[in-house]
């Protein structure tokens, strides 16, 4: 399968379906819905359909502990922690908004990366990250919606999501159980995720809130549905392109978000969003071509 093998390929898939968890997260939260359920749903659904597809093939999650202690350090601090920023913030910051925090994953990844020798890209891969975290420090200046500037704390917020997506990506390839498959990895990941999560929500005393997924089935089956397939290729993209090359797919999912927020859910940016966007997308490009030559 070519796209299986694929840096661009699977970072355009990963990207774009990552940018629709935008949206739908949006959608969710302002129908009432806590930001830590939607999480959930997110975790456990993908772990749930990773798991069946796993188990179709005949194979297994290996719990050894290894494995455990990779699932539970992930799920923590590439799922959970994110995803409940994130959703707590989008409400104030708008989906496109939030979107363009993922951009500033590839430079927090790049100098973890280097700090800690994991691997670094060569001179045209940098000058694609401090292009495309030059677009997104336009975007931040317009904290948000044209007209509807955000309260400094939920921008605070939504600079964190980036911070933990970044040490997720070290993590995993740092910690990369040499003998498992991206699907057995993504699917014990996530249901550790959702462990943590559903814990959380007990202990909030939001059990009941699940009741509100009832009146939302579609917008349920499609976030699992892109979610499901996005972790799929988002653990193949961690293994052939690299931590920093993975990184990129926060860039395509703003781009998305963007479009999406504007397009279906009503939103509004100014003129120096869409640059800092069209600079963004510049970087991408030119990480891409590094990604080419090696980088």
């Amino acid at each position: 399968m070519k796209l299986w093998n694929s840096a661009f390929g699977l970072l355009v898939v990963t990207g774009g379906l990552l940018g629709l968890t935008l949206p739908f997260g949006k959608m969710a939260t302002e129908s009432g819905v806590p930001a830590m359920l939607w999480a959930f749903v997110i975790s456990f659904g993908a772990g749930a359909i990773l798991l069946f597809a796993l188990l179709a093939r005949r194979k297994s999650i290996s719990l050894s502990p290894r494995n455990l202690r990779y699932f539970a350090v992930t799920a923590a601090i590439s799922y959970a922690i994110p995803n409940i920023l994130m959703f707590s913030a989008m409400p104030h910051l708008g989906a496109g908004y939030t979107g363009i925090m993922f951009t500033l994953s590839p430079v927090i990844t790049l100098m973890l990366s280097i700090l800690l020798r994991v691997r670094r890209p060569n001179r045209l891969g940098v000058i694609g990250i401090v292009v495309g975290f030059a677009g997104a420090a336009l975007v931040a200046m317009t904290r948000g919606e044209a007209g509807q500037p955000a309260d400094i704390f939920w921008v605070v917020v939504g600079l964190m999501v980036p911070v933990s997506l970044a040490a997720g990506n070290i993590y995993r390839t740092i910690d990369w159980p040499k003998a498992a498959g991206p699907i057995e990895l993504a699917s014990g990941s996530h249901l550790a995720a959702a462990a943590m999560l559903l814990a959380g929500l007990f202990l909030q005393g939001d059990a009941g809130s699940f009741a509100l997924l009832s009146g939302m089935p579609l917008l349920v089956l499609a976030q699992i549905a892109s979610s499901s397939a996005m972790f799929a290729f988002f653990f193949r993209l961690q293994s052939v392109g690299g931590p920093v090359y993975l990184s990129q797919i926060g860039y395509v999912a703003a781009a998305v978000g963007l479009l999406s927020g504007v397009a279906f859910l009503g939103e509004r940016y100014s003129l120096l969003t869409w640059l800092g966007a069209a600079v963004i997308a510049a970087g991408v490009a030119l990480t891409t071509r590094a990604q080419r030559n090696g980088g």
